[in-house]
């Protein structure tokens, strides 16, 4: 099985940074948790969750409308880690933000969460 743990979310004041961790551990038939798509979702209070960011196993990313110019995704296969970048921070940014990697396309793991709160 693959377990996912995110780290580093807290409260800032708007135009401030955070950096989200997403660590990795184990395998689902010998293929490890970035042999797939990866990526970062967020869900604000009352709302659904949404895709932030999202990185394959190549290197490509993609982002959402609202965050692009301001997050980026990357990822450290030698630290089996995953990253968001999040700068000028904005309180609609504020939201409990997951990692989730799909692997050979049927296996979907979460992370628990991490609460970001942008606010002054």
């Amino acid at each position: 099985q693959v377990r996912l743990v995110e780290s580093g979310g807290g409260l800032v004041q708007p135009g401030g940074s955070l950096r989200l961790s997403c660590a990795a551990s184990g395998s689902i038939n010998g293929m490890s948790a970035w042999t797939g798509t990866a990526g970062w979702y967020r869900q604000a209070p009352g709302k659904q969750r949404d895709v932030v960011a999202t990185i394959t196993s190549g290197g490509s990313t993609n982002y959402a409308d609202s965050v692009k110019g301001r997050f980026t995704i990357s990822r450290d296969n030698a630290k089996n880690t995953m990253y968001l970048q999040m700068n000028s921070l904005k309180p609609e940014d504020t939201g409990v933000y997951y990692c989730k990697v799909t692997i050979a396309r049927i296996y979907n793991y979460w992370g628990q969460g991490t609460q970001v709160t942008v606010s002054s």
